[in-house]
């Protein structure tokens, strides 16, 4: 069960060398007790030592040193210990454990020094867009970006599929569809802003991000500038158009006014001057140039009337012209606000079946990211399910995160939504 090593006349160097050997052992212990806790399929190496100070020899327990692994229960399955609970705790907790159930196992006067070595640490495990998923040795300082390229590095197409070539197309595409769908916000924007006479054209939510949002909105500024000046002059020109038919109509009825009395005066002369004839007191040639300045009167008076309806009828449809101007405004607005919102709701599925494309290339072959090297629209999320104790979790990480013996790499190509 044990061996013995007899070193008579040498007790006092092999005290050193135990001191030596133990205080190594305690070293080693609260290096992995403060660095680590052990854990399912961690690899361990033990040795066990007893020092006998009476005839100053060290025994030997082989029988329970030799290399173990912590099982699936989260044990260390030991020669005449049984199974002793090992997950969770450090080397150094292990090692004292043993020790005291070989001292207790045994009746032992002295307390055996047991070393417990990670021969191997518990593998890591990768999943996802990688070419080579599975299990993997775990190594000290070992980062995700390691971790993935043992494992192959990124999925990749197998030989004459072309999901490359795919992402290239649906990528172009969607810059395509993306530009055009900028142009109509800003569209959009300008004709809410003409709709509801507003003097300027706020940037709109759609927009907020777009790098070249205020070229765009400068353009469509300029272009509602140019329109509301050739609107407002058209309205202008129908308003200087019904201001001088108004004044014509009231100019038209001042002199109709003025012959209307002229005619009154002559009618008066007239009668007088058929009683005096009638009398014989003047003659009818007098008479008849008061019929006939009349009758001049009443032709001027018809004149005026005609011009003053013909004015009226010019000032109506000046006015119906301002109306349907104000109106056609409108509708030609309203129009297009309507087809921009169809073209948009059309680009918008188009760029959905471009971005479907493209996550369709990337996960069947996430080397296809390799061509939008700025990452602006796929990118490559590294998630990690870790046991802290409490139960799995699932982290959030990058390339250079650490990672620890047991952990579960999740490797996923996603497309970054715009």
């Amino acid at each position: 069960m044990r061996n013995t090593i007899t070193f008579a006349g040498r007790l006092p160097v092999l005290c050193m060398m135990t001191g030596v050997a133990l205080a190594s052992f305690a070293t080693l212990s609260q290096a992995a007790s403060d660095d680590y806790h052990l854990g399912v399929m961690d690899k361990l190496r033990i040795r066990v030592a007893e020092w006998q100070p009476a005839d100053g020899s060290i025994k030997d327990w082989d029988v329970v040193g030799g290399d173990y692994t912590v099982g699936p229960g989260g044990t260390l399955s030991l020669p005449f210990l049984g199974d002793l609970p090992a997950a969770g705790k450090t080397t150094g907790e292990v090692a004292a454990e043993i020790g005291e159930q070989l001292r207790s196992k045994f009746a032992l006067r002295n307390l055996p020094s047991a070393s417990v070595e990670i021969s191997e640490f518990r593998p890591v495990f990768l999943s996802g867009d990688i070419d080579k998923p599975g299990q993997y040795p775990y190594a000290p300082n070992l980062t995700v970006l390691k971790a993935v390229s043992l494992a192959g590095g990124l999925r990749r197409s197998d030989s004459g599929q072309r999901f490359a070539r795919d992402f290239i197309n649906a990528k172009g595409d969607e810059q395509v569809y993306d530009s055009q769908q900028s142009r109509l916000y800003a569209r959009r924007a300008r004709l809410l802003a003409e709709i509801s006479n507003a003097k300027t054209i706020e940037i709109p939510v759609e927009l907020k991000s777009v790098k070249n949002a205020p070229n765009l909105i400068e353009s469509e500024a300029a272009l509602m500038k140019s329109e509301t000046e050739r609107y407002q002059l058209q309205l202008k020109s129908l308003t200087d158009l019904k201001t001088m038919l108004q004044s014509e109509i009231e100019s038209l009825a001042q002199k109709a006014d003025t012959q209307q009395k002229q005619l009154e005066l002559v009618s008066d002369n007239r009668d007088k001057m058929s009683k005096l004839t009638e009398q014989g007191i003047t003659s009818s040639t007098r008479m008849l140039t008061l019929s006939q300045n009349s009758t001049d009167i009443q032709s001027t008076l018809l004149d005026i009337d005609t011009s003053s309806l013909r004015a009226k009828q010019d000032l109506s449809k000046a006015e119906q012209d301002e109306i349907n101007l104000k109106n056609d405004w409108i509708a030609d607005r309203t129009q297009d606000l309507q087809n921009t919102n169809a073209e948009l709701e059309k680009l918008g599925f188009q760029l959905n079946t471009s971005r479907q494309l493209m996550s369709e290339a990337i996960a069947q072959s996430a080397e296809a990211l390799q061509f939008d090297p700025n990452s602006k629209s796929a990118t490559i999320k590294y998630t990690v399910v870790r046991d802290q104790g409490q139960g799995p979790k699932e982290i959030s990480v990058d390339e250079n995160t650490q990672l620890h013996p047991g952990d579960v790499i999740k490797v996923k190509s996603e497309l970054l939504m715009q």
